[in-house]
């Protein structure tokens, strides 16, 4: 069958430059890869507990048959969003299928035109494209740069002094950079927003069960929760499972429900997955030897970095997320071959998912590695780029 040509191209420039994904096969080798980083996803406790509870609500069925507008609308959604949004400390919580249908569906309904939305420049593709969908103008901000928000912000002023048009400021950033790992100041961040008055949306998709007394997230664990207009957490990491949720208040979640595309057009999660976010949460409460092992892994790979003169070649970071900047994509894929073949899951972060001379290995710090895995994997790491 034929294929297009400039498709065939574009798929040819790929090969040439190194960058062509593929899916990957399932390996056991040990996880440096996956953003399970408390283990909930292998979990024999959630999965039993999920299926426990869907017995006892004599719940049958493999499909919410529908959008929640129509005929989705199980139960289960009502017990579980009320539950996030007590265990989150917001107003409301409303239930999307992904991050990215979550990240799609606020930004492309809530901001309008004569809107502004200042993002930062390494907000993660599901933020942009929503953006896109937006009519509201938007502009980056170098990362975690807030003079330069701040420069922004007062350009925003001066044109709203010239025109009518320009009505609400939004800006958009993320706890847990999914590529640096890295934290924005987020106190600062607060105080710039409610200096100019802005709407602050702060995506916490990395930092459920990395961050808070049990793993809330930054945004909690700094007791800020409070200043934020929206929050997006996202269960396909911490919690293990699928799905995420956009804190606010009544009113967002009401308007949501009426002007998010990507809420209204798609069928609602099934109950079994609904169930499983539900007992999630539950474990999330009450397993503090999974949230303390993470914490003490990421200090001892942190440590262990130090100690082999590795600090300098990695993004700072505190978090779960550990980069090591290895430019060039023929480099870093062959480093994470390496890698693999002495056992270890690391992955190649090749240009463009990141810049050009930003290629990476990205380390994801879980629960259950061991100390002895952390140390080797980084020994082989230096003898590598040394």
């Amino acid at each position: 069958m034929n294929f297009p040509k400039n498709l065939s191209d574009k798929l040819e420039t790929r090969r040439q430059n190194k960058s062509l994904r593929i899916l990957p096969q399932p390996n056991d080798l040990i996880d440096f890869s996956s953003n399970d980083y408390i283990g909930f996803s292998k979990s024999e406790a959630i999965f039993n507990a999920t299926h426990q509870f869907l017995l006892d609500y004599n719940i049958k069925r493999n499909g919410a048959t529908g959008s929640r507008l129509i005929s989705g609308n199980h139960i289960l959604y009502t017990e579980t969003e009320n539950y996030i949004a007590q265990f989150h400390q917001a107003e409301s919580a409303l239930l999307f299928n992904s991050g990215y249908d979550a990240n799609v569906g606020f930004f492309s309904s809530v901001p309008h035109k004569g809107d502004l939305i200042l993002y930062d420049e390494l907000c993660h593709a599901s933020i942009r494209d929503g953006i896109q969908l937006s009519n509201a103008k938007s502009y980056k901000f170098k990362h975690n740069d807030f003079e330069d928000l701040e420069l922004l912000i007062q350009r925003c002023y001066a044109e709203r002094s010239r025109s009518t048009l320009l009505n609400e400021i939004y800006i958009v950033t993320e706890s847990v950079f999914s590529m640096d790992g890295d934290c924005p100041n987020m106190e600062e961040l607060v105080a710039v927003s409610e200096k100019h008055n802005c709407y602050l949306v702060v995506d916490e998709a990395h930092a459920l069960g990395v961050f808070g007394g049990k793993g809330e997230g930054l945004i909690q664990h700094l007791q800020l929760q409070d200043k934020i207009f929206a929050r997006v957490m996202t269960f396909g990491k911490g919690l293990g499972c699928h799905g995420a949720v956009i804190l606010g208040s009544n009113e967002l979640k009401s308007y949501l429900v009426n002007f998010a595309r990507s809420f209204i057009y798609t069928t609602g999660l099934s109950p079994h997955s609904v169930a499983t976010i539900l007992m999630g949460y539950h474990h999330l409460e009450k397993d503090k030897i999974a949230l303390e092992s993470l914490r003490e892994n990421i200090v001892f790979f942190n440590q262990v970095k130090k100690m082999l003169y590795l600090s300098p070649l990695f993004v700072r970071s505190k978090s779960a997320i550990q980069s090591v900047i290895i430019p060039g994509n023929e480099k870093v894929k062959s480093i994470a071959n390496a890698l693999q073949q002495n056992g270890f899951d690391v992955k190649a972060i090749l240009s463009p998912t990141v810049p050009e001379g930003q290629e990476r290995l990205r380390f994801c710090i879980h629960s259950y590695n061991t100390k002895e895995d952390i140390t080797k994997v980084l020994t082989l790491l230096s003898s590598f780029v040394y």
